[in-house]
């Protein structure tokens, strides 16, 4: 087990299958050092964490949304580095999306539940550039959905 693995261990996180795509794309393109995933949404297990921020959902509930979206994230990460999650160089941008109310004004909040994930799973390699925006809707009503940009080795 490597490093970012055995790190994930001690936080109690062991990472899925790298979930498969649900329509006609690929759910990551490498392009030399850079891996770029395509938006994860929040599947935990067989269950969509499905939700509307400002509505339904409150912003604790969407941050761990946003959570469940970086595991899956580093899940892909992981099937595109062949297994060796240690192969990943810097987690260069995440970008947010959150189902929310027009009114809704957290989105950073929220999106922060994937942030403050991969700075403590990751440490300094965790470290990354960002976007949190608001949106009407999201794929099958799902409270969250983050796409990364990746560099590895």
């Amino acid at each position: 087990m490597g490093k970012f693995e055995s790190k994930l261990a001690e936080m109690g996180v062991t990472l899925p299958d790298a979930p498969a795509p649900a329509a006609n794309y690929v759910p990551y393109v490498q392009v030399g050092d850079m891996l770029y995933v395509s938006g994860q949404l929040p599947k935990d297990g067989d269950t969509l964490m499905i939700g509307k921020l400002g509505d339904d959902m409150d912003v604790a509930t969407g941050a761990k949304a946003a959570r469940v979206c970086a595991i899956n994230l580093l899940a892909q990460v992981k099937a595109a580095c062949g297994g060796d999650l240690d192969r990943l160089q810097r987690v260069v941008k995440l970008g947010g999306f959150v189902n929310s109310t027009d009114d809704f004004k957290d989105q950073p909040q929220v999106i922060n539940g994937a942030s403050d994930f991969i700075g403590e799973a990751l440490g300094e390699t965790g470290k990354h550039a960002r976007a949190a925006v608001s949106s009407p809707a999201l794929p099958f009503g799902v409270a969250v959905e983050i796409e990364g940009v990746f560099q590895i080795k």
